[in-house]
């Protein structure tokens, strides 16, 4: 009787909470595209004139590459819609960042959200892939705060939203998954796929909304939302035209998902078994993503995060050391030069720090983000930023040596020195090389390609024999001559399908590129056309992390956007060892020595191996 009395009571409340009302899903709006922003226009004129509609949900793609101009246009048209919008970030607008997503936080206040409306919380998360290509991620920092908010109004019913399905789409999906089905989800709203499409995510309603692009079409479109007596009802509206008649009707109730736990398939970790050799002398876990890779002097590791923190970890250990805060992520790998952390945070300073205490003993101001890699030379730090400049750096004085302007596109990769010259390529398909003294032009090299995306931008550049060797998203390698930049030779693999990933070899006769497909090939130096000399026997699925490969005592050490790291023979390329960190993307390796690795994966994960011989 008394289970039937709370039974009854629990109906009660629910039904005393929820009310009928009307929402607007828009997603996809790629404003910097053709059309995005007229295509925005259109649809914000039209939800004025709707006044049934309560709220905005976007979820996500606001722009099309997360560019300054792009994030505050589409603020100053979402800005006219007459009643609230709620906003998350979808991989557009974190991914071609040229502000490492900082400027969507800036612009819109933050990349997360959470409200209640008529009996129901509504609660949206970012997803990246964040400035580097890979699977999407729920940021570490957004699972943190999901944490905090999902204990407020626990009675009433969830709906929640996110940019990607929730599936191996992201790396990290069973994350988020695991954290709503405790706390009655009953619905899942996202974008990404550009079409009107019913989901089942673990047994969690879903539905992916349209783009409000037009396409070929004369106008584009969005979703209006109706919740009424427990269901969720969705059609689609095109601006100054007929509602269209309902597409979707979802049940929404309390599924009850606690008792699922462990129902669904997660990550595998057993590799770990197989490999027994490999052990963990530390780990260590942020609270926010872990974007950079590291640097290591006097025993002390030194990385930065996505809330802006850079740090030290002591080597042996992996206590937390020191700490100093910036104002904006990093993405950007430290270096060090003698007593000296030469750093770089999108809040748009490079930072010079005192490896010792984390004191501040100099900065530079620039024109926007800085994430780009630094690196040193005779006391001289080399960076690029995303105000279209590369300087030159006296580290001693934090004076700036020269500076080289007017670059087409920013830099997020690390640059190479080579032959007293620096190399690198920016978001804007270029590649340069500057003197290393002057900062002058030497020359520079256009891949020719119409789209941005696939610029040579991402990869680590390689040099060797008077070459210069890059891959990039258009699946091209390319050789270009030192010193004048001209092409060797440039080549596309129909088997071989190479994409941003290679590092070289230890003896400069090889450059490694790993393959979309997961393979792992060497590739001759010196032949007059691209001539693969080695191969390995690894076979990983799809592959799409940039990290560059890295070889030290005869082990090429090669990274994975799934946070495998595998160890293959110099030799013969057979495969040593596998170990599964997480199941996010690793970041740019740190060896040791013969028995010792440090790796850090995006989810904010640092971990020392060790290899028992």
């Amino acid at each position: 009787m008394k289970k039937i009395l709370i039974l009854l009571l629990l109906l009660f409340v629910e039904k005393t909470y929820a009310q009928d009302f009307h929402f607007a899903h828009v997603t996809d709006t790629h404003v910097g595209s053709e059309t995005g922003a007229e295509d925005l226009r259109k649809t914000v004129a039209d939800i004025n004139k709707n006044k049934d509609l309560k709220f905005v949900i976007v979820s996500g793609d606001i722009t099309e590459f997360g560019a300054d101009h792009e994030l505050k246009l589409a603020k100053q048209i979402l800005d006219s819609i007459d009643i609230p919008y709620y906003v998350v970030p979808g991989n557009h607008d974190a991914n071609w960042s040229e502000s490492g997503g900082n400027s969507f936080r800036q612009v819109f206040g933050s990349e997360t959200f959470y409200f209640t409306h008529g009996g129901y919380r509504f609660a949206g998360t970012n997803s990246g892939p964040n400035m580097r290509m890979g699977p999407g991620q729920i940021p570490r920092e957004n699972l943190v705060w999901l944490d905090s908010v999902l204990k407020l109004n626990d009675d009433l019913p969830l709906i929640y939203v996110n940019h990607y399905p929730q599936d191996s789409s992201l790396n990290n999906w069973y994350e988020a998954i695991d954290r709503i089905k405790k706390h009655n989800v009953q619905l899942f709203l996202c974008g990404h796929g550009h079409v009107n499409k019913a989901y089942d995510f673990e047994g969690i309603p879903g539905v992916m909304g349209r783009s409000n692009l037009r396409a070929k079409r004369s106008t584009g479109g969005y979703n209006i939302v109706r919740i009424s007596s427990g269901k969720a009802i969705y059609q689609e509206r095109n601006p100054d035209s007929l509602t269209q008649s309902p597409w979707l009707t979802i049940l929404l109730k309390n599924h009850h998902f606690e008792r699922d736990i462990d129902v669904y398939p997660r990550p595998s970790y057993a590799v770990n078994e197989k490999f027994k050799q490999i052990q963990e002398v530390w780990g260590f876990q942020d609270r926010s993503d872990i974007g950079s890779g590291l640097a290591l002097a006097k025993k002390k590791l030194i990385t930065g995060n996505t809330s802006g923190e850079i740090y030290a970890l002591d080597v042996n250990s992996g206590k937390k050391l020191w700490s100093f805060q910036t104002q904006g992520k990093i993405y950007a790998t430290p270096t060090i030069w003698k007593d000296m952390v030469i750093a770089a945070s999108s809040d748009s300073y490079i930072y010079g720090i005192d490896l010792r205490n984390g004191v501040q003993k100099w900065k530079i101001k620039t024109g926007k983000a800085v994430l780009g890699s630094p690196v040193v030379h005779k006391g001289i730090a080399y960076i690029g930023g995303s105000d279209g400049t590369f300087r030159a750096i006296n580290i001693r004085s934090g004076k700036i040596k020269w500076s080289f302007e007017g670059l087409k596109g920013y830099i997020s990769a690390k640059p190479l020195i080579y032959q007293n010259k620096i190399y690198f390529g920016t978001w804007g398909n270029e590649f340069y090389a500057l003197d290393l003294k002057t900062g002058k032009t030497c020359w520079h090299w256009s891949n020719g390609a119409s789209n941005r995306m696939l610029s040579p931008a991402a990869c680590y550049p390689v040099g060797a024999n008077n070459r210069i060797f890059i891959v990039a998203p258009d699946r091209y390698m390319t050789a270009l001559d030192a010193t004048k930049g001209t092409v060797i030779w440039r080549k596309k693999m129909d088997n071989y399908r190479v994409r941003e990933s290679i590092g070289l070899s230890a003896d400069r006769s090889m450059v490694y590129a790993k393959t979309m497909d997961g393979q792992l090939i060497g590739v001759s130096t010196k032949a007059h056309d691209l001539r693969i000399v080695w191969q390995s026997s690894l076979q990983l699925p799809y592959e799409l992390a940039p990290t560059a490969i890295e070889e030290s005592n005869n082990i090429v050490w090669v990274p994975s956007n799934s946070g495998l790291l595998t160890a293959i023979k110099r030799q013969d390329g057979k495969l040593i060892w596998q170990h599964k960190i997480s199941n996010c993307l690793i970041n740019p390796l740190l060896p040791l020595d013969k028995k010792h690795i440090v790796v850090s994966t995006m989810d904010g994960k640092i971990v020392k191996l060790s290899v028992r011989r």
